[in-house]
């Protein structure tokens, strides 16, 4: 790690705001330059973390980001004093293209039947986006409906026809991928990146074609 980032780091978190500011104020702008790249590089590529991630893909698309751990990841007005449109964010990042492919999924994890009714009834958009090496080469939007079937699938697989489920237990993951939405009828791009040819082989052969069709 860059060094002057790790002292950074360690004054933040170790000292007064005061003794931060200092220490910054010191550094030479292309220091500061350095150390700001190699911070966004560390945040947006940490496997542990999705957050500046999901807050990326929140505001491009239009979305208020939200902190809140529970709940969606994110909130537009439907119209000026109107009603609340809540997303919820599915970013994928991945940094070796050799091993891996983006293909427009995403996972809902600790799912259950009730989880369901209650994203039927509401039906957020859902944003996908994908990341490589903490580049972001796109978003798609649809609304969780498109997805209903899907999901709902892989809940019946684990608790059975009845999706009867006994307390404190879950579908570790509801797996999803571009192939599950591609026919709805209300998916958009909202955003592709201008060097997605740079990356088109970290994205699989349908979603680049999807990519790059017009419109």
């Amino acid at each position: 790690m860059n060094q002057t980032l790790l002292k950074s780091i360690e004054i933040y978190a170790t000292s007064s705001s005061e003794e931060l500011v200092k220490f910054l104020s010191g550094l030479s702008k292309p220091t500061l330059i350095s150390v700001l790249s190699d911070l966004l590089t560390l945040y947006m590529n940490d496997k542990n973390s999705s957050k500046l991630r999901e807050m990326i893909t929140a505001v491009i698309s239009g979305y208020e980001f939200t902190t809140e751990k529970l709940g969606y990841n994110g909130y537009k007005m439907s119209a000026p004093g109107g009603t609340k449109v809540f997303c919820e964010i599915k970013p994928k990042n991945i940094d070796s293209c050799e091993r891996k492919k983006l293909n427009g999924g995403g996972t809902f994890n600790d799912y259950t039947p009730e989880r369901l009714k209650k994203d039927t009834q509401e039906n957020p958009y859902i944003l996908t986006s994908g990341f490589a090496k903490g580049r972001l080469l796109f978003i798609l939007e649809f609304p969780f409906t498109c997805l209903k079937g899907k999901i709902e699938t892989q809940l019946r697989r684990k608790f059975g026809d009845s999706m009867n489920r006994r307390a404190g237990d879950y579908l570790r993951s509801a797996s999803f991928s571009f192939k599950d939405y591609k026919e709805c009828k209300h998916l958009r791009k909202v955003y592709v990146s201008p060097h997605i040819d740079d990356f088109k082989d970290c994205v699989t052969r349908e979603l680049y074609r999807f990519l790059k069709e017009e419109g």
